[in-house]
């Protein structure tokens, strides 16, 4: 959208019509954006500059995160209508935002041990592994624990949508299912398992997998699996920049939020989205 430099009108045969800067109250752009709300949001608790860098790049990754639920969710639940391009429109989009989420890090990405040091004990005990948001993320993913949910206890709103989210079915498990409804052979183990728990790598979701990349490469499934790949691609390379930032900022120290920090962050990264999209390639 144009963010003019200057009210002063055009003259002349060939005038552009100035936009309109008179308004009753607030401008439509407030109304809509709500920009002052979001301007107001931060609030710094120590005289260290990089502070105010950190909270806002925080809070610009925590809305990635509700734009990535509404597009996971999106996508899941088109394909339990079976409406694959409504998916696919979700997953795609969704990869461009992993790639500006991932973007997000650049600003503390950089932070010397002393710089992060200026205003690491203003944080206390938050943590981002506190995030509810990125808690619903994860789920999304297939990545489940109940345990999760201790941190909300004391929060009934999160605790009830998180526990929600916890016990429905994944963007993955759409996925399953909707291959098993265009007859592909995943195993019924896979299909009525208990969705609240954490999906691991299955041989039967492999060799469905090793069937769709060795048959036609332009066939829905396969362009679903690339899609669904790209997406875990972009999730790791979310995990290891986390780690990377982490480990120049903080070296091995505990995390503030008591978790282990490097070595927590590291096996994260280790893990695969999607496991058998991508073990299933070797043997293609």
């Amino acid at each position: 959208m144009p963010y003019p430099q200057s009210p002063v009108p055009e003259t002349g045969p060939e005038a552009v019509p100035a936009p309109n800067l008179d308004f009753e109250s607030t401008t439509p752009y407030e109304d809509y954006i709500r920009a002052s709300v979001l301007s107001q949001l931060q609030h710094p608790r120590s005289d260290d500059p990089g502070e105010m860098v950190f909270i806002v790049t925080t809070q610009v990754m925590e809305l990635w995160f509700t734009v990535l639920v509404h597009e996971w969710e999106t996508a899941a639940r088109a394909l339990r209508e079976d409406a694959l391009p409504v998916a696919m429109a979700a997953l795609k989009r969704s990869v461009h935002e992993l790639r500006s989420l991932n973007a997000s890090w650049e600003p503390i990405a950089h932070l010397t041990p002393a710089q992060f040091n200026g205003y690491r004990s203003a944080l206390g005990e938050a943590s981002g592994f506190q995030s509810a948001t990125y808690r619903r993320l994860e789920f999304l993913l297939g990545d489940k624990s109940a345990s999760m949910l201790v941190p909300y206890r004391n929060v009934p709103r999160v605790h009830d949508e998180l526990e929600k989210a916890l016990h429905a079915p994944s963007l993955y498990d759409e996925v399953l299912r909707w291959l098993a409804r265009r007859g592909h052979a995943v195993p019924a183990a896979v299909l009525e398992r208990d969705v609240a728990e954490r999906h691991t790598g299955d041989p039967g979701v492999e060799d469905v997998w090793q069937r769709i990349y060795a048959g036609d490469q332009d066939s829905e499934e396969c362009r679903l699996g690339e899609a669904l790949t790209e997406v875990a691609e972009q999730v790791w390379r979310w995990r290891n920049d986390h780690l990377v930032a982490t480990r120049r900022a903080m070296g091995s120290k505990v995390g503030t939020g008591g978790s282990g920090g490097v070595a927590w962050l590291e096996k994260r990264a280790a893990k695969n989205v999607f496991p058998e999209l991508w073990t299933a390639r070797s043997r293609v």
